[in-house]
């Protein structure tokens, strides 16, 4: 390790050139674990992900807080302690890799290595560490990436992507499927603290002029920032808590933007350790917390967005997203989501497709408020989650079944349609009239808690005429006419008629004003 030292701080060492960018490897083979390691300014972090795949889900995440950009404003060099503890995260991160047989790792590092004197050294030292190239991010391929990464995990978004790092902050537009030019500003948490000395009302000033020329927020008043890094999910992880919300996901989680100017003022000028709920913030995290209130402050009330979204996905996500081919990026991540689950879990996979167009061909009929699109792939996903249940304690499945959706790893969908789906596969074990979840219930709408139990309702039938097998449902469709819901048996399905299925069918009539018929024809 001397002698790794000593090669990264050298006597009176001149500014190290850049190592020039790393071609992008081969994609990894489909449905084979691949590995992402982000070389940050405060952190070093290992996820690996079950395959490159439009819904990729970790299945192991790591994260070593290195410190790499501390002090970097001040002496121009990567700390020696943050160095040492990143290359023993990197031998870690090998070992592991090797473990989980991953069929690809990608290796990036950002600002602190871009920025040290002696960062060409310490690159150096991390890919003998672990055993492969590494990539240098600029700024706007950094920022370039974050916008991916977005891209991949929000449905549609629309307006500005801020990346928080500790030793910088990247700004770059997004819409739908496009993204714009990146901009990367030295405003991170770490270059804050340092520039500041300490002082977040100086750190305010700094962020003030810095942000004044940033063409990437002219656009976006009355239009959503999505806030990507540790520090920002560390401080909407603290709102969270203190307002008692329903739900742990942090990922699409909303906070409005008079909410937070006032939550962030509080953060500035408060001691960290004083406020309520801290300790769901880990201890080398807070003392940042102050410089990422006054960068999201200074943004707000400069450019008055319409809400402040946080998103998990930022650079990781947005290298898997980059490689996926053209078919695959145009997939709805949600729907792509909720199928792997109905592979993993559901009995018979190809009923939840069934299920759908049941439903669907059911819903056209009732002469209800017609679906809006967002409506409609909610319908599609609880209708693909419907089953994942089943293995469970029969008086426990709704309950199961409520909390794995509204704490599932899945994305492309905002709070309330988590709580939504939730909802629907509950009542769909419950039935309709329960009195479920009242803390998830305050997340959605009276009109979607009503399509919740109607949903759920539908379902019920479907099940019973049945039994979750693929085949039966395009054979017994349920349409709405002349006041009554009717369900159609043929001939050889005569016998699935019973008083139970007639029950269940009378319950979901109810629910949309109508009387109930089984027919046989």
């Amino acid at each position: 390790m001397r002698n790794v030292i000593a090669r990264l701080f050298p006597a009176d060492e001149q500014a190290a050139p850049q190592p020039a960018p790393v071609a992008a490897a081969e994609p990894a083979p489909a449905r084979q674990p691949v590995g992402i390691i982000d070389i940050g300014s405060n952190s070093v972090r290992l996820v690996a992900y079950e395959a490159r795949a439009r819904a990729p889900t970790p299945i192991f995440n790591e994260k070593v807080l290195c410190g790499l950009g501390r002090g970097l404003v001040t002496t121009g060099e990567l700390p020696e302690e943050g160095v040492d503890r990143a290359l023993k995260a990197l031998r870690r991160f090998r070992i592991l890799g090797e473990f989980m047989q991953l069929a690809d790792m990608q290796v990036v590092a950002t600002a602190a290595a871009r920025e040290a004197k002696n960062g060409a050294a310490f690159l150096a030292a991390a890919e003998e560490a672990i055993g492969t190239k590494i990539e240098l991010l600029s700024g706007r391929r950094e920022a370039e990436l974050s916008a991916l990464g977005v891209l991949s995990a929000i449905y549609k978004p629309d307006g500005i992507v801020g990346d928080l790092g500790g030793g910088s902050l990247e700004l770059i537009k997004v819409k739908r499927s496009r993204i714009g030019k990146g901009a990367s500003l030295p405003l991170g948490g770490l270059a804050l603290m340092d520039a500041s000395n300490r002082s977040p009302r100086q750190a305010a000033k700094i962020v003030r002029e810095a942000i004044g020329d940033a063409k990437a927020l002219k656009s976006l008043s009355g239009r959503t920032f999505y806030a990507v890094g540790g520090t920002w999910r560390a401080l909407a992880r603290l709102h969270m808590r203190q307002r008692n919300y329903p739900l742990n996901i942090m990922h699409n989680y909303t906070i409005p933007v008079r909410d937070a100017v006032d939550f962030l003022s509080l953060i500035e000028r408060v001691d960290s350790d004083a406020l309520v709920s801290i300790g769901a913030v880990s201890a080398a995290r807070r003392p940042l917390l102050a410089y990422g209130a006054v960068a999201l402050d200074e943004i707000i009330r400069r450019t008055k967005p319409k809400e402040i979204v946080i998103s998990v996905a930022g650079v990781r996500e947005g290298l898997l997203y980059e490689r996926l081919d053209k078919a695959t990026r145009k997939e709805d991540a949600l729907i792509a989501a909720a199928r792997d689950f109905n592979v993993l879990r559901s009995r018979e996979p190809e009923h939840g497709e069934e299920l759908f167009a049941w439903i669907d061909a059911f819903m056209r009929s009732t002469g209800l408020n017609e679906e809006s699109p967002e409506e409609v792939r909610l319908r599609h996903a609880a209708c693909l989650l419907a089953d994942i249940g089943w293995r469970g304690h029969p008086d426990y499945r709704g309950e199961q079944s409520l909390y794995m959706i509204a704490n599932a790893s899945i994305v492309g969908i905002d709070h309330p349609g988590r709580a939504f789906i939730a909802l629907v596969i509950a009542f769909r074990y419950e039935g309709p009239e329960e009195s479920l979840a009242p803390e998830l219930r305050t997340l959605v709408s009276s009109r979607l808690l009503d399509r919740a139990r109607i949903l759920g309702a539908a379902m019920r039938v479907a099940y019973i005429a049945s039994a979750g097998t693929a085949g039966v449902l395009p054979r017994t469709p349920m349409l709405c006419g002349r006041g009554l819901v009717n369900l159609t048996l043929p001939p050889e399905f005569a016998d699935l008629a019973s008083e139970r299925l007639q029950n269940r069918l009378q319950r979901l009539a109810r629910l949309i004003g109508r009387d109930a018929m089984i027919r046989t024809e």
